[in-house]
């Protein structure tokens, strides 16, 4: 009876919260799953409700090296009872860390600076590039995220912006190497040129082509080695630069490189960065060749209050201590291979999955109602998703239609997780069927 009434009295009190959050906030921000969830704590992979009910986190990529790591705490807490101000006075935090970050990317790629959010990045990367080639227009890919600025918000077409994308932005189908009529790398570089050559015949000069290189909100498509190096080449041969967003396939996500478009064999002209950096602390920024920027520093004044301060590099060297003292780029690329070939055996189970992807921590499965034809299945998606939230493992969906679901956790996610998160998937396919 206890139990019961607790229970009554934690859904009244989610039930007031979702009331205040309507009343004060509006309704612009939206709550994960059917039955939002109150969380107080997190450690690890796991999260926390008020009764101290688990939930295992499978979702979460910004706690990179689990929630509430105790060196990334520290490290925040020690700086900010030291010294927390901003770039104009010398300080050797965004220094050394600026040292570390270059000295994992391919070496044509030599200055850094600071944001405070991957959506500023990109807005300064595209900052970057206008003055660089005179241009303005973007090729993106259909569904696509790279941010929240206006600026960046209008080449994020998952934003489901009024009217669509704007005169200066193009989209392209993600690489999709089973819906792509011979190879998927040139198929994809061929609608990259495509897009920039109908937005010169349009009397819009080309700036960036910018991706994600795991394209995580096209349905999570990892590809084979080498998939965008072509449409790199067709972007460069239009006039564009080329943006790597690695806000979320960076710092080791993907198992076999620090940086997704690694896997790909190309050099960005422009690489971002954030979300998992400061593992929940607010710091994000970029790397580029010193000529663009250089040239942007000569003819534009750039400041940033809060980014490449001393408590936010403190939190992103700490993550780079972590990432490198646990070996979790390496426990991204087993326990995810792991992770994939149990998946796979429950695929060949159950025929509403259609396939099984993803590099290291990075998995899709696509949700389908045949998987011959692979028709997608968004509603199922959503049930599967709910379904597996009543059973405390959080995962969610990406995808065109909203049909794969996307599993991305915390790199701390270890073999014995990925077989709780593998066996509640088979209970809730076993009960939806």
């Amino acid at each position: 009876m206890a139990l019961l009434d607790e229970t009554a009295m934690g859904l009244r009190d989610e039930q007031t919260m979702i009331a205040r959050r309507a009343a004060l906030l509006g309704p612009a921000y939206r709550l994960f799953y059917e039955r939002p969830l109150h969380l107080v704590r997190g450690a690890g992979v796991w999260l926390f409700d008020p009764q101290e009910n688990a939930y295992l986190d499978a979702y979460n990529n910004v706690a990179c090296v689990g929630h509430s790591h105790p060196r990334v705490v520290s490290a925040i807490a020690a700086q900010a009872g030291t010294l927390a101000t901003h770039t104009r006075y010398l300080h050797t935090a965004p220094l050394d860390y600026a040292e570390r970050v270059l000295g994992t990317l391919p070496g044509a790629i030599d200055r850094m600076m600071f944001t405070c959010t991957g959506s500023e990045a990109n807005d300064l990367a595209l900052r970057i590039a206008k003055m660089a080639t005179g241009g303005t227009g973007v090729v993106v890919t259909q569904t696509a995220y790279h941010g929240v600025t206006e600026a960046v918000a209008a080449f994020s077409p998952s934003l489901c912006l009024p009217g669509g994308v704007p005169p200066h932005v193009r989209t392209v189908p993600a690489p999709c190497a089973y819906r792509s009529a011979g190879d998927p790398a040139m198929r994809f570089a061929a609608d990259v040129s495509a897009a920039f050559e109908d937005m010169k015949h349009c009397g819009v000069t080309p700036a960036v082509f910018i991706c994600d290189s795991v394209f995580s909100s096209d349905g999570i498509l990892d590809g084979p080695a080498g998939l965008i190096a072509p449409a790199v080449l067709a972007a460069r041969e239009a006039g564009a630069l080329y943006v790597a967003d690695e806000v979320q396939a960076g710092f080791g996500r993907t198992g076999d490189a620090m940086w997704g478009f690694q896997r790909h064999h190309v050099v960005p002209d422009i690489v971002t960065m954030g979300k998992p950096m400061g593992n929940g602390y607010p710091v994000a920024g970029l790397a580029a060749r010193a000529d663009l920027i250089d040239t942007f520093g000569q003819n534009v004044r750039y400041f940033n209050t809060f980014g490449g301060n001393p408590v936010a590099m403190a939190a992103a060297g700490a993550v780079l201590d972590v990432l490198e003292d646990e070996g979790l780029m390496d426990n991204a690329r087993d326990t995810g291979l792991y992770l994939k070939n149990r998946l796979s055996e429950i695929m060949s189970r159950h025929t509403v999955i259609g396939d099984v992807r993803g590099a290291g921590l990075f998995i899709g499965l696509e949700i389908v109602k045949d998987r011959r034809e692979k028709t997608a299945d968004p509603a199922r998606a959503v049930a599967i998703v709910n379904a597996m939230r009543d059973r405390r493992v959080l995962i969610s969906a990406s995808g065109t239609s909203g049909n794969v679901l996307k599993i991305r956790p915390p790199l701390v996610f270890s073999k014995a997780d990925a077989d709780l998160l593998a066996d509640t998937l088979i209970d809730v396919l076993g009960n939806l069927d």
